[in-house]
């Protein structure tokens, strides 16, 4: 298989088409090579615009999601980020990539393992991947101007806008099935924030997402 020329048409049919045009994210996505990251099993579906089965339910996002969230995060060397599930990696690998350090949180511990070992292979010395629950909320680390949900929430927490610096970023996918919203929210001014709604997507919850209160009847 010729991974450059997949790399290159993934880029050119599906991730330009999606409204990716910011050049820093286009050159990071043929730097930081997705092939790597993905279970040997589905290496050759590397750049396919699908999800990428993990184990445990979960799945790396499809290519033009990453780029597109990658975008609209517009994460600068200065900042620090949380990632909430870090999932094969490759995200975290992204964002590592562009911020001074990451902070990423996974839940299963097979996942952590084998995420962590890539990371460090090829060279990531700014992230840090920790075992647990930020599903709510992650207070182990001080504030970050950067946090992102790699996995849905029916409800998003308030505690993650505690964490967040001034005129810091969260992005994450909002509701339940059949709508779910990809937000970007911004800390404009004190507890002040502007959310732009970036697309409707499907997304699995996280583990131990925060949930709506139920009515009983």
């Amino acid at each position: 298989m010729d991974y450059e020329l997949a790399r290159h048409n993934m880029i050119e049919q599906q991730i330009r088409p999606w409204e990716v045009l910011d050049q820093r994210v286009l050159d990071l996505l043929t730097r930081v090579k997705r092939e790597d990251y993905v279970p040997p099993v589905y290496r050759s579906l590397a750049f396919v615009d699908m999800e990428i089965p993990l184990g445990h339910g979960e799945a790396m996002w499809q290519p033009k999601v990453e780029a597109r969230v990658l975008q609209a995060l517009a994460v600068e060397r200065s900042e620090r980020v949380l990632e909430v599930g870090t999932g094969s990696g490759y995200f975290t690998a992204l964002l590592a990539a562009l911020a001074q350090q990451v902070v990423s949180v996974e839940y299963h511990a097979d996942l952590k393992q084998a995420a962590e070992a890539k990371l460090k292979a090829h060279g990531y010395a700014n992230v840090t991947v920790k075992l647990g629950d930020a599903a709510r909320d992650w207070a182990e680390d001080g504030r970050f101007d950067v946090i992102v949900l790699t996995g849905s929430t029916p409800v998003l927490p308030e505690a993650f806008f505690t964490r967040l610096n001034p005129g810091g970023r969260l992005f994450a996918v909002v509701g339940e099935p059949p709508v779910m919203q990809a937000r970007l929210v911004t800390l404009v001014e004190g507890q002040a924030r502007r959310t732009e709604v970036l697309f409707e997507t499907l997304l699995k919850p996280l583990v131990n997402a925060l949930q709506p209160e139920r009515f009983v009847f």
